[in-house]
């Protein structure tokens, strides 16, 4: 086995894939505070990209397109990064669209890669221990992007649909199609045929492949008894058809049950974790403007329950 520099032993990879704006930095930011900065190293790959703003405007595809994207290098970055050596990654100022000066990247105990691309192509998937990919409906998509890049990158909402209709092509292209490569595929969505009040968080579909081994979540599941008179759960296991038609359990995680019902989930999912006392769970869960989402702090916690059993058994 190859060793990570410096610390007895390779770093675990965490690839977290979608398509823009998809919720890849809100669910990798909560890990990185929840873990603490000193142990997690986070990257993302869209800094790879060939071309600035300006330079894209003459050309026939989008940041979506791997021609777009220095892959190759994207490649021998991730492989250096899994064998636990440091890189000097380009980096891409959303805000300005301009590509700036490189910064040094040093792997610590754990790497997440966040990005539009991370599981394109064989060798780039070689190097991740776990890999997800952030499915959400596109019309919320559309919504949470347009959103954003009017509130952070200047952009009107007609240049913000306008530019995803242009993408539209290479996103069915591209980034879909990673989806069939993640071992989990989340999905924050409201359940359909429910009118809850404005401001219930979303849930949270979490597909569960045999690629790897999740964690045993009956027991857990049975630990969160329905609320009196409520008849509902904060989640339920279902075994469900993947796009392929082949069977995969499907975890769903209520956005609408009590906050109560939900720490009860929640608490007994983080004792069943074993983790460090060090770990910060309240960081958990949060996206917005401080706003926070019991389903995205499930969800979380399962990330970090395969984060620490890779850790656990590669120092075994």
């Amino acid at each position: 086995m190859l060793r990570a520099r410096g610390s007895g032993r390779r770093p675990v990879m965490l690839a977290i894939a979608g398509d823009s704006a998809a919720g890849k930095t809100t669910l990798t930011r909560g890990l990185v505070q929840c873990l603490g900065a000193d142990r997690m190293t986070a990257v993302c790959v869209d800094d790879y990209h060939r071309y600035d703003r300006r330079e894209r405007a003459g050309k026939p595809f989008t940041a979506l397109h791997p021609d777009c994207n220095h892959i190759d290098i994207m490649e021998q970055h991730l492989q250096l990064l899994s064998m636990g050596e440091p890189i000097l990654k380009p980096v891409y100022d959303h805000a300005t669209g301009e590509l700036v000066r490189p910064e040094l990247v040093q792997p610590r105990d754990f790497v997440i890669v966040e990005g539009l691309l991370p599981l394109h192509t064989r060798l780039a998937r070689a190097c991740f221990d776990i890999t997800v990919y952030l499915d959400p409906p596109e019309r919320l998509r559309h919504a949470w992007k347009v959103r954003r890049d009017c509130d952070k990158r200047g952009y009107t909402p007609e240049q913000v649909r306008a530019e995803l209709e242009r993408r539209e092509p290479e996103s069915a292209a591209y980034i879909r199609p990673q989806r069939r490569w993640a071992d989990i595929v989340v999905r924050f969505a409201p359940v359909a045929g429910r009118s809850d009040p404005p401001g219930t968080p979303l849930s949270a579909e979490l597909l569960l492949r045999p690629t790897i081994d999740h964690p045993e979540l009956g027991t857990v599941i049975g630990d969160a008894e329905p609320g009196a008179g409520s008849g509902e759960t904060a989640m339920h296991l279902r075994l469900h058809r993947d796009t392929d038609g082949r069977p995969v359990d499907a975890l769903h995680v209520h956005g609408y049950v009590s906050p109560e019902e939900s720490q009860v989930v929640k608490k007994a999912i983080w004792e069943r974790l074993g983790a460090p006392t060090a770990l910060a769970p309240d960081a958990l869960g949060l996206y917005g403007d401080g706003e926070t989402s019991d389903p995205l702090a499930i969800t979380q916690l399962l990330l970090l329950y395969h984060l620490l059993d890779a850790d656990r058994r590669q120092a075994a």
